[in-house]
């Protein structure tokens, strides 16, 4: 499987880190190779909220170079995933704006019908930002709000990043186990009481 992961201005630096951290790890098992793009304002809040330089084994492309491969239909990419994505990265790419590398290959992914995660960071949301989410969904892409869950009782702060990691692995189809799944609740191995 090849990727395109792209990091853009929104808080939420952590979630886009566990996922390189994931794909950099446990991706190889699965066959994943992935390439990496920054915003210039995704780079600064990385800066900001996780303090270190990002060091991968990716190739990273800077957000202005349309050489990239993937920045052409015709290479054999399988998905996207934005983390985070902010309501203008959305919104530009709801609306095929293409002035960067990272509305191009959002182009790609959605004209060659593959997977577009966009991991929104954005609240409130205004009809604005409404009305670009119902665009890019119509065009095909998977709009995830950074959202995390509750029900696995996350004891930390990784351990609630990785429920909203979790999530965009899966809807990136790579099997991962992140985070404890909804099982119901019923306790294991016994049916559910119903109702009298």
């Amino acid at each position: 499987m090849k990727l395109v992961v792209a990091v853009s201005g929104a808080s939420g630096a952590p979630y886009a880190k566990r996922l390189l951290d994931f794909l950099s790890t446990e991706g190889a098992k699965h066959g994943v190779e992935a390439d990496l793009i920054f915003t210039a304002t995704g780079k600064q809040v990385w800066m900001q909220e996780i303090g270190a330089e990002p060091r991968y084994p990716f190739r990273v492309w800077k957000n202005h170079d349309f050489t990239a491969p993937f920045a052409s239909g015709s290479a054999p990419y399988d998905g996207m995933c934005v983390v985070p994505c902010s309501a203008g990265q959305l919104a530009r790419i709801a609306y095929g704006l293409s002035v960067d590398l990272v509305g191009r290959a959002a182009d790609v992914m959605l004209k060659e019908k593959r997977r577009l995660v966009l991991c929104l960071r954005e609240t409130p949301l205004s009809l604005v930002h409404a009305r670009a989410i119902t665009a890019v969904i119509e065009a095909g892409a998977i709009v995830m709000p950074a959202s995390p869950s509750f029900y696995s009782a996350p004891k930390d702060m990784g351990e609630l990043v990785d429920t909203v990691v979790a999530r965009l692995l899966d809807r990136l189809g790579l099997p991962n186990e992140l985070m404890r799944r909804w099982e119901g609740l019923a306790p294991r191995g016994k049916e559910p009481v119903e109702d009298a």
